[in-house]
């Protein structure tokens, strides 16, 4: 367990500066953006520091007002950055959000950036196993050769915490045929793996949850999300929760928001049920606005949908006014 005031889960992978229209149009015809810092990993991290939990991230940026403005983002939401490092040369990473009906674009603008000079020397096996759990993705491992040792180091050492891996597939750095066997091989070395089910899909041919822990079959569970239809752990902690229906405004960011409810539910000592709830409350939240953080809903009301009866739970909804249409996450 980690000491008092030290980080109870620590999140591992490049955060960059994102810019976005401040009401969901798309970006060629948005008049005014926000310009807020953003990353899968770190993603995590805010929403655990926003539920109460002490969350710190590592990473490098660069030295740089992006990286700068990074930095105190991050830590004005609570998360610990002390672990962070800073490049003197390499740039913080850009990317732009492109909201649209159908789906959001992302254009990323993070080649040399200074994450992707990260290798195995970034953080110590004793500081990694300081945590109760240590949280990694598989975007990491595709920004160079250092990233992918050092994941490759923190999955495979021996080690007292959980070990949590976002497969998170990004078409973006490398196709699926790239991706798929090494995204197989490091997440066969953790203990908790989420992934989506149309992501495992395209990684593997995985067509459903019993499929998916076929393939994943080294970790002790395994969250695979479906959607619009339900998120299923298997393994250790089987569950099965069906997804609430949101109003989606935005969905990028949501399965981070989703890790951050489910690795809360863990920290707290709940079932298997109610941390998939946790889950999706979370993420339900992040859909409802197009920044990857969105405000969390209050204790008193978490405390009322992790213990509702299934019936209440399966009649759930997150309407919002601005939304076009109903879908879930």
């Amino acid at each position: 367990m980690s000491e008092a005031g030290s980080p109870e889960v620590l999140c591992l992978g490049e955060t960059m500066a994102l810019v976005t229209p401040t009401v969901p149009t798309a970006l060629e015809d948005a008049e005014s953006f926000s310009l807020v810092a953003a990353g899968a990993e770190s993603n995590v991290a805010v929403h655990l520091a926003g539920l109460g939990h002490r969350a710190g991230w590592v990473s490098r940026l660069g030295s740089d007002p992006l990286g700068r403005r990074v930095l105190a983002a991050l830590s004005a939401a609570g998360v610990r950055t002390s672990l962070v490092g800073e490049h003197p040369s390499a740039p913080t990473g850009v990317y732009f959000k492109d909201p649209a009906p159908t789906g959001t674009r992302v254009h990323y603008y993070r080649s040399g950036s200074a994450a992707s000079t990260m290798d195995e020397t970034v953080v110590s096996g004793a500081v990694a196993d300081d945590p109760d759990v240590l949280h990694l993705s598989g975007i990491t491992p595709a920004l160079s050769a250092g990233c992918d040792r050092l994941v490759e180091r923190l999955l495979t050492r021996a080690r007292r915490n959980l070990v949590s891996f976002d497969v998170n597939h990004r078409p973006a750095l490398w196709t699926a045929e790239q991706a798929a066997p090494r995204l197989r091989e490091l997440a066969q070395h953790a203990d908790l793996v989420f992934v989506g089910l149309d992501e495992a899909r395209a990684l593997w041919g995985a067509r459903t949850p019993e499929e998916v822990a076929d393939v994943l079959s080294g970790p002790s569970t395994v969250v695979v999300k479906d959607a619009d239809v339900a998120a299923h752990a298997l393994g250790e902690r089987r569950a099965s929760v069906p997804s609430p229906a949101v109003r989606v405004v935005e969905p990028v960011g949501a399965g981070d928001a989703f890790a951050a409810g489910y690795l809360a539910g863990l920290l707290r000592g709940l079932d298997g049920t109610r941390c998939l709830r946790l889950g999706h409350l979370v993420a339900a939240h992040s859909l409802r606005s197009t920044a990857d953080h969105a405000p969390l809903p209050a204790e008193q009301e978490l405390a009322h949908w992790l213990d509702c009866p299934d019936a209440e739970w399966r009649a759930l909804t997150f309407p919002h006014e601005t939304a076009d249409s109903e879908v879930h996450p």
